[in-house]
């Protein structure tokens, strides 16, 4: 029976290939899908680790963790320095890491902040940034680029690069008195920090001196700040946000209370767990979308397998009926074309995971590259492996209809038949 099911399906190669085919794609987009929204999840939950809470200007959660960490949107506010200061000194507190956001380089984000944020900022599990070339910002106008910025501009250590005033591409007004060098570049995390360029807070406070207007002054277009390379930075006056790095965790929510009731200014603390499950539970809805289209797409997908073998099937009725005389029993018939069905699906699910590995391998480092996300090449999850099982299991059901027709057709009816 097993030479004949084969020889059958080589004679109908090419209805069986588009029904491989039809399953395999559907297979491709229903773990496809699952795959990107799980991989999206770890990406964005690996960022950032071992920071207890971030504090920033009064709104909402969502909003402060975007901005202070993916560098999406824009402060509503900024911190006061000596706010900053006092919250630091915290006995509570181990370490901090002062951010300052609002300039760009080619469309990259600029992020002013100090040499604690390369010994105490972790991502993934847990871990420490590395260096790929060069070293952190020594001196005033040093920068440290990520590494997506310096492949991506084709940048090398000793290369001068000039900010621009504003974010984005939209960023017209360059502080070009002012150039930083480059002095290290950084290894590849697959997170934000891929994408920006990192100086001190002095540098980016030097290049702003006379920019209180939001434009060049007078002063500092003529470049009578930049002549004098030595001179002593004042502290900047404001700062974006800041990481926290508590000595105990049991000591989390106090110190947010304590923040989100500090006198000097209205701030808040958010711990980025539990802001980024708020961030999911809002695109809760447009997962489910992406799901629910995807099982849509499987359940046409079985559909046109159906209806291949139904009309095969039609055209297979002598076959049966020549079956039956040479003593096929009618379960045996049944038998195989379940059996038919089954390996066709099997196939089909082969070669969608196939399929899907094979895409990750391809796209894997272009997303990495432009997107700064992060696509593992892991075995199927718990829940990849329930959607492999349930498409197994509906290209069952789906089998018993053309199955059983096979079964109930009787040798008189395929003897029968007009040529």
């Amino acid at each position: 029976m097993f030479k004949i099911a084969l020889k059958s399906l080589l004679n109908r190669r090419l209805t069986v290939a588009l029904a491989v085919l039809t399953v395999a794609l559907s297979v491709l987009l229903l773990v496809g899908v699952e795959r990107l929204r799980t991989e999206a999840r770890n990406s964005f939950a690996n960022t950032v680790s071992g920071t207890d809470l971030i504090v920033g200007a009064r709104t909402g959660s969502v909003q402060l963790l975007l901005y202070s960490v993916f560098r999406v949107g824009n402060a509503t506010n900024n911190i006061g320095w000596d706010s900053y200061q006092a919250l630091s000194k915290d006995p509570r507190v181990a370490w901090t890491i002062p951010v300052s956001l609002g300039d760009s380089h080619h469309g990259f984000a600029v992020l002013g902040t100090t040499t604690d944020y390369f010994k105490h900022l972790r991502f993934g599990d847990n871990q420490a940034l590395a260096f790929n070339q060069g070293q952190a910002f020594a001196k005033t106008h040093d920068a440290v680029l990520g590494s997506n910025v310096a492949q991506r501009l084709a940048y090398r250590l000793g290369q001068k690069i000039t900010l621009a005033h504003g974010s984005g591409d939209g960023a017209l007004t360059e502080h070009a008195d002012q150039p930083f060098t480059i002095v290290g570049i950084l290894a590849a995390t697959g997170t934000p920090i891929d994408d920006t360029v990192h100086v001190s807070l002095d540098g980016l406070t030097a290049i702003h001196e006379g920019w209180e207007s939001g434009s060049a002054s007078l002063l500092s277009s003529s470049g009578v700040l930049a002549a004098d390379e030595n001179r002593a930075v004042p502290p900047p006056a404001t700062i974006t946000a800041f990481y926290v790095g508590l000595k105990s965790r049991t000591s989390i929510f106090s110190f947010q209370r304590a923040t989100n009731q500090f006198k000097g200014e209205t701030l808040m603390a958010i711990m980025p767990g539990v802001a980024l499950s708020e961030l999911w539970a809002l695109m809760k809805i447009a997962e489910q979308a992406l799901l629910v289209v995807s099982a849509f797409v499987m359940v046409i997908g079985l559909l046109g397998m159906l209806t291949a073998l139904l009309t095969g099937l039609n055209e297979r009725r002598r076959e049966m009926a020549i079956l039956r005389s040479v003593g096929a029993r009618a379960w045996q018939i049944f038998v195989l074309v379940m059996g038919e069905t089954l390996l066709l699906v099997s196939i089909g699910i082969a070669s969608g995971i196939a399929l899907l590995y094979l895409l990750i391998m391809v796209c894997r480092p272009i997303l990495r590259e432009m997107y700064s996300f992060n696509l593992t090449i892991n075995a199927p999850t718990a829940v990849e492996w329930a959607l492999i099982v349930a498409t197994l299991l509906a290209g069952a059901l789906i089998g018993i209809v053309p199955a059983w027709r096979a079964y109930r057709m009787s040798l008189s009816d395929g003897l029968s038949q007009q040529q």
